[in-house]
């Protein structure tokens, strides 16, 4: 499917073929063609929690509101912005950038001061928003790699971030800013037709707001 026609025919499914298993090879093909994503500075922050374990996608289910998905389908990807990306990854953004004749050595500590600049302290808002909205795009980018592997998803918004947090050993600065249901459409579900969308005009301009 060409990526045209992948983003047209992405569907949220609430509906997942139950007990069906997704190989942990394709688990990481996923993950490896959806890392492939931008991100700002190159710096990638974000983790991923791959919930596949039947007792452990119950008390997931538990903290998703108790939402069928959360238990059914294959997988149930817990999508992590990581605030620390900036600390953690800025020294191999560097050293690659150098490799590859981007940047001199006597910038790099240009840079490091730029991004420390530009995302502010760990505990900021621009930091969060930072980690968040990089976060977001990888798992985009995750549903779109899903799609062409022949995988159905749905993004969830749904859930007790504390509980999870809680339950899967996941530190507090970390963020949560959605779960990725994975799996297969649940056999004999026809989908309804696709649901509104706004008419482009009703948000898009030129030039100013």
């Amino acid at each position: 499917m060409d990526v045209l026609g992948t983003i047209k025919t992405r569907r949220s499914i609430n509906f997942f073929e139950i007990g069906k298993d997704l190989a942990d090879d394709k688990i990481r093909e996923l993950l490896e063609t959806a890392n492939f994503s931008p991100s700002s500075f190159n710096l990638q922050p974000w983790r991923v929690v791959v919930v596949k374990d039947p007792e452990r996608k119950k008390v997931l289910r538990k903290c998703a509101f108790d939402q069928p998905k959360a238990e059914e389908a294959s997988a149930v990807l817990i999508m992590i912005a990581d605030v620390g990306g900036v600390e953690n990854n800025i020294e191999r953004v560097l050293d690659s950038w150098q490799q590859l004749g981007y940047i001199k050595p006597e910038l790099r500590e240009t840079y490091t001061g730029m991004a420390a600049n530009l995302y502010g302290a760990e505990d900021s808002l621009s930091r969060k928003i930072f980690a968040v909205k990089n976060t977001a795009l990888y798992a985009m980018n995750i549903m779109l790699a899903a799609k062409g592997l022949g995988l159905e998803t749905h993004p969830m918004d749904g859930f007790d971030e504390e509980c999870i947090k809680r339950e899967f050993n996941i530190p507090d600065d970390k963020i949560i800013p959605m779960l990725i249901a994975v799996g297969w459409l649940k056999s004999g579900i026809t989908l309804l037709p696709r649901a509104f969308r706004r008419n482009i005009e009703e948000f898009v301009t030129f030039n100013r707001y």
